[in-house]
């Protein structure tokens, strides 16, 4: 067994190595707001609950191991000392991911996401209109573990208020773990949902993802993607251009003689299969003919 002296690992490695061994990790999705009431919506795995009696959460945006500059919560927060924490279900998780893409400040990854927002009744970040549990928070303390790049900050916040989907409570008030069906972050691309165990979601892209915001109104409201789909559908850096939309559709229609003709309907139903094996590109192509 090898004992490793943590001084001896560059910061990168020792990430690494936390992340993938003290997991899975619950996700706190926090939604904070900047002095110019521009909303932000981003993950955290470093989160737990610490406190009933106050109800006491911390998550911990650590500062980025890379270029060691802060995250966009940790500044809204040290502004507003207001948060929500939205819990994160498996309904939501690859919405969830596309929103943990570093857009620029000033960009609401509510709405690159295709999240809804909620008007809060005591903080003035907004919840998550699809997120099973929200705690609006204050936020008591920041207790910053350092100033290199990894560096934890300690967001101690205390539940001011909390809201919970009646479809998610039994018929004695109890939450329902079962129809919860949280996720939680694990190492690498792996999470783990709460009764399935471990899969995995490709990181957001380095470059930015287009964002829901940016479809075919046809494709944003469609009846038939759900919220998972949509966020793979985001996590694409451009649409396909037509020569590669007809070629492809061209092609396709020698397993698909009726695909040109096609509802919008049967269309999404057919991207739907491709997006559940992971082929964003083709479900794009689809859609887009």
């Amino acid at each position: 067994m090898p004992s490793i002296d943590p001084k001896s690992l560059s910061t990168s490695k020792l990430h690494s190595y936390l992340l993938s061994a003290v997991a899975p990790r619950p996700i706190a999705f926090a939604s904070t707001i900047d002095a110019k009431g521009n909303p932000n919506l981003s993950p955290f795995s470093f989160f737990n609950v610490f406190s009933a009696n106050p109800p006491i959460m911390i998550f911990s945006p650590a500062r980025r191991v890379r270029d060691n500059t802060v995250k966009h919560t940790l500044q809204n927060v040290e502004g507003t000392k207001e948060v929500v924490i939205n819990m994160v279900n498996y309904d939501m998780v690859h919405q969830m991911s596309l929103s943990s893409t570093e857009y620029p400040e000033a960009v609401n990854e509510f709405e690159k996401a295709g999240f809804t927002m909620v008007k809060s009744d005591v903080v003035k970040p907004f919840r998550v209109g699809e997120s099973p549990v929200q705690f609006e928070c204050k936020v008591n303390d920041i207790i910053k573990l350092g100033k290199e790049g990894g560096a934890g900050n300690l967001i101690i916040c205390e539940v001011v208020k909390l809201h919970i989907d009646d479809d998610y409570l039994d018929d004695d008030g109890t939450l329902n773990q079962q129809k919860l069906d949280l996720v939680a972050r694990a190492g690498g691309s792996y999470y783990s949902r709460a009764k399935k165990g471990f899969f995995e979601i490709p990181k957001p892209l380095s470059s930015l993802g287009i964002g829901v915001d940016s479809f075919p109104d046809y494709v944003k409201n469609s009846m038939v993607l759900t919220g998972n789909d949509l966020g793979m559908l985001g996590n694409i850096e451009a649409l396909p251009n037509k020569d590669d939309v007809s070629k492809f559709i061209a092609d396709l229609g020698s397993r698909y003689p009726n695909i040109k003709t096609a509802t919008h309907r049967e269309k999404h139903i057919l991207a739907r299969n491709y997006l559940s094996f992971g082929d964003v590109e083709s479900a794009w192509k689809i859609l887009l003919s």
